[in-house]
């Protein structure tokens, strides 16, 4: 049986954090549609805390780094956004995979159909970087907040 969460189905998502507070964070199991439902999640949540303005750029971004962890890992997909009132006028997006290298960034040649996810999220993001996790990475990028 299908259950609606804000217009994501719940086989979608693996697990959903509280979307209620400073923090929210999605786990998306490695499928296409993967793409599809956090960029849905991330312009939702975005929406209820008043940040659409945000929203675009910021599921754009997320979609490039999910789409890279669905070519380059097996396994879950976590995303977690921090509200810019924790981080003094920041968005705080992370996409975490369980793949334990680093993303490379590469200059695509203007015939490539890929390879410029990373190019996008460092040349729109005010900051980006990775790090290790437990159990595999975490690419983050920062979004600063128009006034």
């Amino acid at each position: 049986m299908k259950t609606d969460m804000g217009g994501l189905v719940a086989w979608e998502v693996i697990g959903v954090s509280d979307t209620e507070g400073d923090c929210a964070a999605w786990i998306f199991p490695a499928e296409p549609d993967a793409v599809r439902t956090a960029r849905q999640s991330v312009r939702g949540q975005l929406r209820r805390w008043d940040l659409d303005r945000l929203a675009d750029l910021a599921a754009l971004l997320v979609s490039e780094l999910v789409t890279n962890a669905l070519r380059h890992a097996t396994g879950p997909i976590g995303v977690r956004l921090v509200r810019p009132s924790v981080l003094n006028g920041v968005l705080l997006v992370e996409v975490s995979d369980p793949l334990p290298d680093p993303p490379r960034e590469r200059v695509a040649r203007p015939e490539d159909e890929s390879g410029r996810g990373l190019q996008l999220v460092a040349s729109s993001s005010r900051r980006w970087g990775t790090r290790p996790g437990t159990e595999g990475k975490t690419v983050w990028f920062e979004l600063a907040v128009p006034e």
